[in-house]
């Protein structure tokens, strides 16, 4: 029974990342900083998690345990308390070590007015962290490849930086959406189709770490289609995107943020992209398939 205030936004997500561990996390984590992220791009403050099991029989007790231990180090950090949930095992064989499903309820921000019919011409795109992380980091791990910079996951909560951000600037931010599966290019697209608007972004402003970029290339992927876990985008009134990356650039969250492009009324539907010698290309949806259980 909860004793909640204003109105409510509710979310949900199952989680069979492989690697169950990998540089920078781990899958319990992963699946509370996903809910709570999906609740705080609705404008909305998580409060309550459930947290449900699908266990393999044979998963490791000392496995179970550290993905147990930083599930509660996670909801911690992130201001939220799990309050029910469910365990279920099969047989070996019949799932993947361990499979998780959180579902989270979050009260909406007074000041927050999130959607994607707010958006119009002149809004400016701005990121918080760099791309691609996430998904380079599960590759890495089962490619088995090693860098010089060794490449972590960047999955965190996202709702401390959000809240200060609705705080601050209120109405103001348009719309917001972590770029999770499929990355920026199919959060972008959506956008446009949604909204019937054209978007250009600059591909110079697009904060890409080397060892990522170079990752990237030698697994044939493009870094605008990979999954992130704490990247996410923000279409913000113009006049205030200076404002809002200073705000940004003073947590820990938005260190690298960025302004990426802008929306206008030319080229309706599409995302261009502009390269570095001043040429543009169309940026469509993700070709073909996604890489599979990277969240």
């Amino acid at each position: 029974i909860f004793d909640l205030q204003g109105k409510l936004a509710f979310s949900t997500d199952s989680y069979v990342v492989h690697p169950i561990f990998f540089k920078g996390g781990n899958i319990g984590e992963l699946a509370v900083n996903g809910t709570v992220n999906d609740l705080a791009m609705c404008g909305a403050m998580p409060k309550y998690l459930s947290l449900s099991f699908i266990l393999e029989e044979g998963l490791k007790t000392e496995d179970l345990g550290k993905i147990l231990q930083s599930i509660k180090m996670a909801a911690d950090r992130a201001g939220v308390k799990i309050v029910t949930g469910d365990t279920k095992v099969v047989e070996h064989g019949k799932a993947d070590k361990i499979f998780i499903n959180t579902s989270g309820i979050g009260v909406v921000h007074p000041n927050a007015e999130i959607h994607h019919d707010r958006i119009e011409h002149g809004d400016v795109i701005i990121i918080n962290s760099p791309l691609a992380n996430h998904g380079i980091a599960i590759m890495s791990e089962r490619e088995g490849l090693e860098f010089e910079t060794e490449i972590i996951s960047d999955t965190r909560p996202l709702n401390g930086i959000i809240e200060k951000l609705l705080d601050r600037f209120g109405e103001n931010i348009k719309f917001l959406r972590d770029a999770t599966r499929g990355g920026l290019a199919s959060v972008l697209n959506e956008v446009a189709e949604k909204t019937n608007l054209g978007i250009e972004i600059n591909q110079t402003a697009l904060p890409i770490q080397d060892q990522v970029l170079g990752a990237c290339e030698m697994l044939g992927l493009d870094p605008l289609y990979v999954a992130n876990e704490g990247v996410f985008v923000a279409i913000v009134k113009a006049e205030f995107s200076t404002g809002v990356l200073e705000l940004l650039r003073g947590a820990d969250a938005g260190k690298s943020a960025a302004v990426i492009g802008f929306v206008y009324n030319e080229t309706p539907g599409k995302v261009l992209i502009k390269s570095a010698i001043g040429g543009r290309r169309v940026v469509n949806y993700l070709p073909g398939e996604q890489l599979p259980r990277i969240c």
